[in-house]
């Protein structure tokens, strides 16, 4: 037996570096499947990473995209009110013209209007109050308007409208009329009018 003692001894060193080197073996392949497992958690998490930011930022263009529609909406709803205001503030300034101012006018848009129709013979219809002004002043005023449209004209006041003001100037048969009252005026020139309060509101 004791001579069988160095073998046996020798098998169990040969047994203990087995299991050492097999214990290494599994530890360094644990290691190796742990950090293929990180690589790949690594990934993942980088992924969906990207995914969040690329959801952010979409998130975030959307928002700002959605603010700027409501700022350029707000802006013109203040835009549209302001322009409102200018020419409610015109029409309110027209209608309360005094006589001195309002009576030349009066002959330039009567003028205008023969001009157009092409004949001097013509009625001519507006509110309650320019008919009287015009009615109070008629020969000074067929003489003004027969000197601004270079002829000589006969004009007929009839029956009153619904007006701010202004004239609507018309054939005696009613066929063809001219509507220079000041809301037909300040409605065919509104765009323009438009433009020019909005270039002067907001530059």
């Amino acid at each position: 037996m004791e001579g069988a003692e160095p073998i046996i001894q020798e098998i169990n060193r040969e047994a203990e570096r087995k299991i050492q080197y097999i214990i290494s073996e599994a530890q360094k392949e644990a290691e190796k499947i742990k950090e293929e497992a990180k690589k790949r958690g690594e990934a993942k998490a980088e992924w969906i990473l990207r995914k969040a930011r690329t959801q952010a930022e979409t998130e975030k263009q959307r928002i700002i995209a959605g603010a700027r529609l409501e700022v350029r909406r707000k802006r013109l709803e203040v835009q549209e009110s302001l322009i409102r205001e200018v020419i409610t503030a015109l029409k309110d300034r027209l209608a309360e013209l005094p006589d001195e101012e309002y009576f030349p006018m009066l002959v330039e848009l009567t003028a205008g209007a023969i001009e157009e129709l092409g004949t001097g013979s013509v009625v001519a219809r507006s509110n309650e109050r320019t008919l009287r002004l015009i009615e109070a002043r008629l020969e000074e005023f067929r003489a003004a308007v027969s000197e601004k449209a270079g002829r000589n004209v006969e004009i007929t006041l009839g029956e009153p409208l619904s007006s701010i003001g202004g004239v609507l100037v018309e054939t005696i048969d009613g066929s063809v009329r001219v509507d220079n009252t000041f809301e037909a005026r300040i409605g065919r020139l509104e765009s323009e009018l438009r433009a020019e309060i909005a270039k002067a509101l907001f530059g």
